[in-house]
């Protein structure tokens, strides 16, 4: 091969080539990223002739830039705006196509130090779920590009880009361009583009491209031949993966006159192999030989041959090569139906979430904030399962867009401004299972499918919503009852303060409670959906002081003691003798039954798993049921207590916190918890979220999977994360399972019950879960657990009566700490 022509085709790869007649760009969409709303748009691209206009339309989030003044000259105008992603992690367009057409995607990325911090970025390109890139713009002055052939399986396309590193990731321009469904075929995959070549002579004649390929006009006019007449013309290049599969695609046409008795002929070889033989190029008019499957190179060196015959008088030429790799993208893309429903319903109440981008299911690290996802397998398409909108600002009436959500399994529209009646299309939703939208002003009568058995409804504190015969009147309720995921929950959340007790005695004063006279508490009507009563009324008993004294044996019958104060056995209204008094809880805590402390029993993984449902459901209830809504600050397995019935209770809320105001999403505070429980994240920055408690919960479930100590120096890994972490490397979830169970789990639920735990324990808060994410697929968990084993060989059945008792001040969540 001539070494200087192999250099000058290596030069050539970075040249701006487009595919397709830029005179024709019916279906096309051609973005200048950055480009601001009032400056002239569309406007045609000086060498292209596309024709571009601003990005504004097609996403929602970043920030517009310009690259360096000075710099400005050396690339077209399309090229010097750029729209940058300072916020989240992942950001992307979404744009509409024509499902099942081959389409060119084309992405540009130039930096040209338009931040002035001259460090050249480098981040993730996502094609829907898929990775389709990685950016390295390290050493790339004129910067770098990203370009693949691509059928789309759907209507739209999200195309994203992901934060990687500590750079910013950028974009300069998005192409999109329909192409003909009978060029550029592969026999799976897509084509993602590898290089790309033309010129070296040329011609100032018209050469026809009317062909299926349509490459540009000037690279026709130009050709590539060897210096020497007589020898072949090679063309090598290099791959890092053997295993890589290429596709060529060599387009030829004669530019030049031949004299009478002039012949161009060759034969084309690939790898050593025949591929094409006894070539003519066709006078002024373009041929295109191209591969019908991929194929490999040996040991990743690749040659591209073109030898003339024994009867031709003029060398081989080639007009323009281009080369691509087969590119798979194997996790399916999220149901278009409900693709379509969820950007219906964003669409519809303005919802701005920065998460709310690509995919909105896949890949799970990405999922959409207030959504849970089925992921069955990598050939289903994932379905939304559950949506979470609690607490959104949403505005107007519920919307039918719902109902397209044809899995939709849970729905919580709950403490919004929503307004009208509720449509009964949500009762023949038949996955539906649980709908709250309580704490909204929706008025008239609640549908009698709503009613229907299987579906628990809540829809507390609607002032004007009627159940189904009469109207009831409004009343005002100081505390939001009943947000609870089952009637189960309710007894565990309503109860919250577990043996929280404090005596004021003369000078009133509160400790582990509100800072303010508390009073004994009064009956609370609460309604439940399918409760085979309609009202339930709280126990209330009141005992004298010196009834209380006897009872603590003059306060010596001491429980135990919480963060701000001393439990007793008792309660008391008398006089200026007032106490705040729950239920005893004979089981003690959840940290003793894992252990066997004091003679406990050791509960096995069924009634672990539903305590952690149980668990959860109360900081749920803190987070989205509470107004304000509260962070318990203090979440570890000694503050889950357990009654005669193993019924979980969240106890001890001596530290908790409230967000007083509707937009804040964090408080700053001192830093207050237990060591080994803390979020790292709370204990760097002082700024306290729900996603505080989340982390806790996270260690609580490591706890109940390993019965491991939390923190343990004679460890190699202390910390109970980095320990579970390493020892389940090994892929044996066995490793890290508690003994005492003695195997007796679902593999499957232990895995799934890990995977969650260390989601909620990540560093980073932005990658935990809710709280609504970790009680739904804790309750899949627990049904893949009951549905492998009998649950009733357990210390209790798991079988939950509707009917429960609430023991709770009306008062306790009214006032902030």
């Amino acid at each position: 091969m001539d070494s200087s022509l192999g250099l000058r085709l290596v030069t050539i790869t970075l040249a701006f080539i487009h595919i397709g007649h830029a005179q024709d760009q019916k279906g096309f969409i051609s973005l200048d990223c950055g480009l601001p709303a009032n400056e002239l748009s569309p406007y045609s691209e000086t060498y292209t002739r596309l024709s571009f206009s601003s990005d504004e339309n097609f996403i929602q989030s970043g920030k517009i830039g310009r690259i360096q003044a000075n710099r400005e000259s050396k690339f077209g105008k399309p090229y010097r705006t750029l729209r940058y992603f300072p916020n989240g992690t992942r950001n992307g367009y979404n744009l509409s196509v024509e499902k099942g057409r081959n389409h060119l995607i084309r992405a540009y990325f130039i930096y040209a130090n338009y931040d002035g911090f001259d460090i050249n970025p480098m981040f993730d390109l996502y094609l829907g779920p898929n990775l389709w890139d990685t950016i390295d713009l390290q050493g790339q002055v004129n910067g770098t590009r990203a370009e693949m052939l691509h059928i789309p399986i759907s209507n739209s396309l999200q195309i994203c880009l992901v934060k990687t590193g500590t750079t910013t990731p950028f974009i300069s321009t998005l192409e999109i361009q329909p192409m003909g469904n009978d060029s550029y075929i592969t026999d799976s995959g897509s084509l993602k583009l590898f290089f790309r070549g033309d010129i070296l002579i040329s011609t100032t004649l018209q050469v026809n491209n009317s062909n299926n390929y349509s490459p540009p006009k000037a690279a026709l006019t130009t050709a590539a031949t060897s210096t020497n007449a007589y020898a072949p013309l090679t063309i090598k290049w290099n791959s890092s993966n053997v295993f890589s599969q290429y596709y060529l695609y060599t387009h030829f046409a004669e530019i030049q006159e031949l004299q009478t008795n002039d012949t161009r002929e060759f034969n084309l070889n690939w790898n050593g192999n025949h591929y094409y033989d006894l070539l003519v190029p066709p006078k002024f008019k373009v041929f295109t030989v191209f591969s019908e499957s991929g194929g490999s190179c040996k040991g990743g060196e690749c040659s591209f041959q073109l030898t003339r015959t024994n009867r031709s008088t003029l060398p081989p030429l080639v007009n323009a090569l281009e080369v691509f790799t087969v590119i798979h993208f194997p996790q399916p893309e999220t149901n278009e139906t409900d693709v379509f429903a969820v950007q219906n319903i964003k669409t519809t109440y303005g919802i701005s979430r920065i998460s709310w981008q690509g995919d909105p299911c896949v890949p799970q690290q990405f999922i959409w904030d207030g959504l849970s996802c089925s992921n069955t397998d990598m050939a289903t398409p994932p379905r939304i399962t559950h949506l979470n909108l609690s607490s959104s600002g949403l505005t107007g009436n519920i919307t039918d867009g719902i109902q397209n959500l044809t899995l939709l399994e849970t729905l919580d529209l709950s403490n919004n401004n929503l307004i009208g009646e509720v449509p009964e299309f949500l009762g023949n939703m038949k996955s539906l299972v649980f709908i709250n939208i309580s704490m909204n002003n929706l008025s008239g009568l609640i549908p009698q499918a709503l009613q229907r058995k299987g579906l628990e409804l809540f829809c507390q504190r609607n002032p004007r919503l009627c159940l189904s015969g009469s109207c009831l009147p409004a009343k005002p309720k100081p505390f939001p009852v009943a947000t609870f995921a089952s009637v189960a929950s309710v007894a565990i959340i309503i109860a919250v303060l577990v043996l929280t007790f404090v005596v004021r005695k003369k000078k009133p004063s509160i400790v582990g409670a509100q800072q303010r006279p508390p009073s004994i508490s009064s009956a609370v009507n609460v309604t439940y959906a399918n409760s085979p009563v309609s009202s339930i009324q709280t126990n209330k008993r009141s005992l004298t002081y010196s009834e209380v004294i006897n009872m603590t044996n003059n306060f010596q019958r001491v429980v135990g003691e919480g963060g701000f104060g001393i439990v007793y056995h008792g309660y008391c209204n008398e006089g200026d003798h007032l106490a705040l008094i729950y239920e005893f809880v004979p089981n003690g805590d959840l940290r003793q039954h894992m252990s066997g402390k004091g003679g406990r029993s050791i509960i096995n993984w069924g009634i672990r798993l539903r305590i952690a449902v149980e668990a959860a459901s109360g900081l749920e209830y803190l987070h989205i049921g509470c107004i304000p809504p509260m962070v318990h600050r203090d979440v570890k397995t000694t503050n889950i207590l357990l009654d005669e019935q193993f019924k979980a209770k969240l106890a001890d809320f001596g530290l908790s916190r409230s967000f007083p105001v509707v937009d804040e999403s964090h408080v700053s505070t001192m830093v207050a918890g237990t060591p080994g429980y803390l979020d790292p994240e709370y204990y760097r920055t002082n700024r306290l979220t729900e996603k505080s408690d989340v982390y806790s919960f996270g260690i609580v479930l490591l706890e109940m999977i390993t019965n491991q100590p939390v923190i343990d120096q004679s460890r190699e890994k202390s910390h109970i994360t980095e320990w579970a972490g390493f020892e389940v490397n090994s892929g044996d979830i066995r490793s890290i399972m508690d003994p005492n169970l003695q195997e007796d789990y679902d593999s499957d639920s232990a895995w799934r019950t890990f995977d969650l735990a260390m989601s909620c324990a990540n560093p980073s808060s932005k990658r935990r879960p809710s709280m609504f994410q970790v009680v739904v697929e804790l309750k899949e968990c627990l049904a893949s657990e009951k549905s492998s084993r009998n649950m009733s060989r357990g210390i209790m059945d798991s079988h939950r009566s509707d009917e429960v008792t609430v023991l709770v001040d009306t008062e306790m969540f009214l006032v902030a700490r």
